[in-house]
């Protein structure tokens, strides 16, 4: 059970950006420990619709009411230090606490904190290890960046020493927590924004893997130079995993994909059969990451045949590769949240397993500044689809200071010889589509941003 002395200090708990993702979670937490919790936000969702639902108040808009019965204020990175809420808190003199640094006195309340991160693949591979520790009985706390249908949302809050969380790099935050296990799945080029390089991004996660005790664990993908860089920074036991380097203590061989290209694999453990395991959810890329879960769960204790059942009935989280329906009397409709270079490839690789006619993607780019840093390698990535169409950038957080367009995506991808179309409107992309798909294709629609909407429309209207 977790050890919640000294947040305690904080009877009432109010929170400015309730309806994102990680809030959402750390608010249900909360209540669910027993503190009055209040929350608001700019917008109403579907998160903010199930947190009222649950008992929590949330203000859209504004509630400076809340904020001076508060003890503490915590707010999101989103939230701008001009925020009318958080004046009034510094006003009146109540603490505020940034989500990231709120998130680690949580952390810190578990014996046992298993920090999932990575460039790729966290919010993947956080839901396959919930879903083997659920399996298990281990009952443990649970906090993923995307609903997942075995939690019937974002969280879970269990009655054990286990809290299983994404642990994310952006403006590091990641460094705010107290693990107890590491999971490192890959370190790539981005939120360039903020790291500027690559080697800061090194250095960055350097500092994460020192973070894990002498007796905590660390579990690293050997097959990533960057990955095998940072294991160098802790004293704890590490354990590493692969499909290319023969030297990771966990292998997979023997890898084949099925019609819908879900892959079936024999794990290795130190050169020796351990388990052949069956995914539901497709691609190379998420061999890799049960791997990383198995490699945990093997450390903790869970059986081999909790393992393998766990990640034969997981189907994969919210907006990752998502079947969403069909329409055109058998055209199929995935969305998928991929926003970089590699998981754009990772995706595009995924889909190529399965079968069907012609691919279409829809791809939103997120930021105007991965856009430009990026630009060269968006394009790559984009080639292997049979038909691209690129809608206006998600600007997120940002304002276009970049001098950047998705017409120079289109005529970058165009500079290699393939062709792209830039339809801003997403009405005018569903006609676009439903004019000229045929039964046995498939539709993708690609960003982290609003581009998620087509899909459904996609399908309702058939």
């Amino acid at each position: 059970m977790a050890n919640i002395e000294e947040l305690k200090q904080y009877k009432n708990i109010h929170m400015i950006g309730i309806g994102g993702i990680s809030m959402s979670g750390i608010a249900e937490i909360l209540k669910f420990w027993g503190f009055h919790v209040t929350g608001s936000d700019t917008s109403s969702s579907e998160v903010t619709e199930k947190l009222m639902n649950t008992g929590i108040p949330v203000t859209i808009g504004h509630n400076l009411e809340d904020v001076a019965k508060a003890d503490v204020v915590v707010y999101s990175a989103a939230v701008r230090k001009d925020d009318i809420e958080l004046t009034k808190a510094h006003e009146l003199n109540i603490p505020t606490i940034e989500r990231g640094t709120f998130l680690g006195k949580i952390t810190k309340a578990f014996r046992n904190t298993i920090c999932v991160s990575g460039t790729h693949g966290k919010t993947t591979t956080t839901s396959m290890v919930s879903v083997c520790f659920l399996e298990a009985m281990k009952d443990p706390s649970i906090q993923v960046g995307a609903f997942l249908k075995p939690l019937d949302g974002n969280y879970r809050v269990g009655n054990s020493e286990y809290f299983i969380i994404e642990a994310c790099e952006y403006v590091e935050s990641y460094l705010k927590l107290f693990p107890k296990t590491e999971i490192i799945l890959n370190i790539d080029n981005d939120h360039l924004d903020y790291f500027g390089s690559i080697e800061n991004i090194v250095r960055s996660f350097s500092k994460y893997v020192t973070l894990i005790p002498d007796d905590g664990l660390l579990v690293v993908n050997w097959d990533d130079i960057y990955c095998r860089t940072v294991a160098k920074n802790t004293k704890a036991k590490t354990v590493t995993f692969g499909i290319e380097n023969e030297t990771a203590n966990f292998l997979a061989r023997n890898i084949t994909f099925d019609k819908n290209g879900f892959p079936t694999f024999d794990v290795y453990y130190n050169n020796t059969f351990y388990k052949t395991i069956r995914l539901s959810v497709p691609g190379k890329h998420n061999v890799l990451n049960a791997l990383s879960c198995i490699a945990v769960c093997h450390e903790y204790g869970i059986e081999k045949e909790d393992i393998k059942n766990a990640l034969a009935k997981y189907t994969g989280a919210h907006r990752r590769f998502e079947y969403i329906g069909s329409f055109n009397k058998g055209v199929s409709v995935y969305d998928d949240y991929g926003h970089h270079p590699t998981e754009i490839n990772a995706t595009s690789k995924a889909l190529m397993q399965k079968e069907y006619r012609k691919s279409w993607v829809v791809f939103q780019p997120h930021t105007y500044s991965r856009t430009k840093n990026l630009l060269d390698d968006f394009a790559k990535a984009l080639l292997d689809f049979d038909h691209i169409i690129v809608t206006d950038i998600y600007a997120a957080r940002e304002d276009n200071t970049y001098n950047i367009s998705s017409m120079d995506l289109v005529k970058k991808i165009e500079s290699y010889g393939k062709k792209a179309i830039y339809i801003p409107d997403f009405d005018e992309i569903i006609k676009y589509l439903k004019e000229r798909t045929i039964e046995g294709d498939i539709v993708l629609t690609l960003g982290a941003g609003t581009v998620t909407n087509i899909g459904p429309k996609l399908v309702d209207i058939n």
